[in-house]
Formats: C-alpha cells, structure tokens, sequence
C-alpha cells in the first residue's frame, strides 16, 4: 500500500524519537498530522509548533474532528504504547487503516534507495554519520534517525529532490523486518532484547532474516566476525568492514593531543587524513562503515566524506560532551546512550583511550528489569573497567518490576573497589562530596537530565 490516498496521519505515541522523524515527512508530504502521546515533552512543544496537533488525553473524544474518517486517515502507532489504549482500540473498532511505525517507515524505503543500518549497538551513530555525509554533498537524503543530531537540531532531514533515504533499522519488536533497503549495515548482533526474542538464536536468526530483504540490486556492509550468516538474495552485493581488516577498514591511525585520524581503505581507492570529529575510539568503526554504505550511492566524493567526517558532531546522547574544562586538566563530563554491556564496555574504553593518564568515574543507571536480569554478569564485567562506579537504580522504561532484579545483582560482580549504588536524585551530591576527574553518565533512561544539576551542584564552567 502507499500513503497516497490518505490526506490525514495520526500518530499514537507521537512523542517518541523515531515517531517525530516521520511525523515531519509527513508534513513536509503535505499531509496534516496528528497524535497523541502521554506527556508533554520538548520534542512534542517543538512538533506542536512545527503544526503536530497533539493531545495528551487517551480518550477517544481527543482526537480532532478532521482525523476521525477513516477514508480520510492512517494511523501509525508505536509498540510503547499499551495494546488497550482508548484512542488505539476507537480507531480498531471503527475500521480505520492502522499499522506500526515500522511498517509506515517501511513503505517510504520501498519508493527509495534506502541506505538501512541495523544492529545491536552502533546504528544510531553510523546512520546519522551517512546521513551527514550525503547531507553535506549535492545529493542529500531523507533520513530517519534514532537520535537528534546535533549539526542539524533534529532527527529528520528532509531533501524532497534526493532519491536516498537513511534510515535506522530498529530490531525491537522485529520492526526492521518492515523494511526494504538498497544497502543494509550491520554493525553488530550482541544478543539483546531477550524479552522479545527468547533466545540469541532467535536473535540472530532475526538479523538472518533482515538480510533477506534487501533489494536483489543492493549490497549488505557487515561487520568482520559477526556469529550471524546473511541469506541474500542472487544479485546483493556483500561487503565487509571493521577498523583493522575487511573491504573497508582504517590504516596508519594517529591519535593525539585530543585528536583521532586515519586513512580510510575502500574498494575505491584510499582516503588520507580522515581526522573524527567526535575523536572517540568506536567512532572509527562508525566512520568506516558509513562512508561504505554512502560509498554504494551517486553520493559518494572523496572530499565531501572527509569534510564531513570532520565536522560531524554526533547525535545527542553520543559521546556528548558536557563539559571539557579549559587547561587540559579540568573537570571532563561526557554522556553516552550505552545500555548493553557490550555498547557499555566499548564507551568505557573509548573514554579511558581518550584520556589514559586519567581517573575514569562512571554513572551508569541500567535500564529495563528484564535486561538487567539478562545480562547482569556482562554488565559487571564492563563496569569493572571503571575506576569508580556509581550505580543508579534500574530504569523501568515500559516494564514492571521483576521480583529479585535490582542493580545491587550488578553491583555484587563488579571489580573495581570504589563502587557503589546511589539514587538518582542523589547523584549530583554523592559526586560532588568526592569529587571527580573525567566523568561519564551512561544509560538509556534519563540519567542525562542530572548533568546540569550535576554541574551546578559542583561550580563547574569551561573557564
């Protein structure tokens, strides 16, 4: 199907990051778009002003008058929102075309070439940087990214004229099986989101199956070593890459005074002097295997991928730094989004590979009971790589406590001996009566909103 016939969109659980990115297509489509979602927030003030005419009661009498035909309006709702929603069960009830964000985003890949990145940790960043890239040269994309990124203060860029699309291939709830790309990376496939799948071979044979649907005149990037096999169709095109070996990867890497470049080894020929712009470890990987996929596309320029690699900054909640006190020697507070301990030991490393001489004090608030309860000993294992460690209590996102799961079956298998559990609206206090050196807050909840308090609590500033 195509959203063609439609005139209105309502959007249920219209908040959400990936929701708002095609909230705004729509719009920029000439669509009226509508929703609803829990709370307000500052993405939905900043939808509501873009024209997201937003309610927050989940009663059926509020939606408006002009979305309530059903010849007239698609429903697109996000797997958040509970099965029994009023609003959710109205449109149900009165035979209105509804269907999961993944399927709405599917449908924009199938009249594009989408450039589609999946996998476990990575894809955020790795998409917003191809996004950046081709955004940077002649051709452009739409891109439909997991975070806002902030060279553009958004999740969504919109180049109506380009042909591309980037788009983060979500595997919760199998949502990236909705898609059709042209080119598909997979950066990895660290069992996750055992909820839903079960088991890791559940897991991996969900990627296996991702990788079957990629156009028969497409290409799959992925990753060296990976336990997963892709099923591709006759015709795909298979690329790999890491930072060390593949058919792209990085040579001659120079770290130093702050400052992480290398050459760039493609199928094409060699970029010298790729310098990062978020100088960080992961981000060599990250900068590989975007410049590979937008390699594949008309977009591809030697010169544009290295400016662009340059002055990319990352998506919020990406490395982001806080605060980088001036001197070389200050206070240091960075931010990261890492919630699987396999993300978490990397952020750990690249952190301590930033600043070696350094003493490294992470915050890290788990996030959901279930993975928790799934992968307490690998979480352990990673924050042992700390030199300090406060733990937060578990971020229950969308799930209700499970008897026994708390931070403290983390906290018992971490190594480092200064370790402890803190709350979090104790956090600021607890850091600024020790102190610290270089200081990372990590997590998926909303550990990130105690940064300036953190920082006021403390009398930090860059001067």
């Amino acid at each position: 199907m195509t959203t063609d016939t439609f005139a209105n969109i309502y959007f249920v659980g219209a908040g959400g990051i990936g929701m708002a990115a095609l909230e705004r297509y729509f719009l920029a489509m000439g669509k009226r778009v509508a929703g609803y979602d829990r709370t307000p927030t500052a993405l939905t003030d900043a939808l509501q002003k873009e024209g997201v005419e937003i309610s927050f009661s989940p009663e059926a009498d509020s939606i408006p008058e002009a979305f309530r035909s059903k010849e007239d309006t698609l429903v697109v709702y996000t797997p958040a929102v509970p099965a029994d929603l009023p609003i959710l069960e109205w449109f149900r009830d009165n035979g209105f075309e509804v269907m999961k964000r993944s399927k709405a985003l599917g449908i924009v890949t199938r009249s594009s070439d989408a450039l589609c990145f999946a996998g476990t940790h990575g894809k955020t960043t790795t998409s917003s940087m191809a996004a950046h890239i081709l955004q940077s040269g002649t051709v452009g994309c739409n891109a439909f990214l997991g975070g806002v990124l902030r060279n553009y203060g958004t999740n969504f860029l919109l180049s109506p004229s380009s042909p591309l699309s980037v788009v983060e291939a979500d595997e919760y709830d199998r949502s990236f099986h909705q898609l059709t790309p042209y080119v598909a990376v997979i950066t990895s496939t660290d069992p996750d989101h055992l909820d839903i799948y079960g088991t890791e071979e559940a897991y991996l044979e969900s990627f296996a199956h991702f990788t079957e649907l990629i156009r028969p005149d497409g290409a799959l990037i992925i990753h060296t070593g990976l336990k997963m096999r892709p099923r591709v169709k006759e015709g795909v095109r298979v690329y790999t890459y890491s930072r060390d070996e593949g058919d792209f990867h990085a040579s001659y890497i120079r770290r130093g005074d702050g400052n992480i470049t290398f050459d760039l080894v493609t199928p094409r020929g060699t970029i010298r002097n790729v310098n990062l712009g978020v100088p960080v470890e992961v981000n060599i990987e990250n900068a590989i295997a975007a410049a590979a996929a937008v390699s594949l596309t008309p977009g591809w320029d030697v010169e544009t991928v290295r400016r662009a690699i340059s002055s990319f900054q990352g998506p919020k909640r990406r490395f982001e730094f806080h605060l980088k006190e001036r001197g070389g020697r200050g206070h240091v507070i960075i931010d990261d989004y890492a919630h699987h301990p396999a993300e978490l030991r990397r952020s750990i490393e690249s952190v301590k590979a930033l600043y070696p001489d350094r003493k490294l004090t992470v915050a890290f608030q788990p996030h959901l009971y279930s993975r928790t309860r799934d992968f307490a000993p690998q979480f352990a294992e990673a924050l042992s790589g700390a030199d300090r460690l406060l733990l937060l209590d578990i971020y229950p996102a969308r799930e209700e406590p499970i008897p026994g799961v708390t931070s403290q079956i983390i906290l018992d298998g971490v190594t480092c001996p200064d370790k402890r559990i803190v709350s979090r609206d104790n956090l600021a206090d607890a850091l600024a009566e020790t102190d610290f050196d270089v200081l990372l807050t990590v997590g998926a909840g909303d550990i990130d909103t105690k940064i300036p308090e953190i920082i006021s609590r403390m009398n930090l500033s860059e001067n």
